[in-house]
């Protein structure tokens, strides 16, 4: 399997796309809202789209039917698995920076 990496500057909106739906499925505009509140600020339209496109494409998640005219969408197994490394990852390096701060 190839990392979210392969996303190259797309991996940050697509790994929050992906944490948003980690909770459950969401059309576009509730993931908005759901990333907003995580990361302190809300994707513009064809920056969620284009990277949900992306993830499409990749199988990391899939729509779901159309209801009341929202597109929902949800995490595939194939996208939890990605996500779960690329969030051990980020973890690691993450854990490994805030080591070096303390000792400088």
């Amino acid at each position: 399997m190839s990392g979210l990496s392969e996303l190259g500057r797309f991996s940050e909106p697509a790994v929050l796309i992906m944490i948003s739906l980690a909770a459950g499925p969401k059309h576009g505009y509730a993931m908005q809202d759901d990333i907003a509140e995580l990361a302190g600020e809300r994707p513009g339209p064809g920056t969620l789209y284009g990277a949900i496109r992306r993830l499409e494409e990749r199988h990391y998640i899939e729509a779901l039917p159309e209801q009341d005219r929202r597109k929902p969408y949800q995490l595939t197994d194939t996208g939890r698995a990605a996500l779960n490394a690329e969030l051990k990852r980020m973890h690691a390096v993450a854990g490994t920076g805030l080591r070096r701060l303390a000792v400088a």
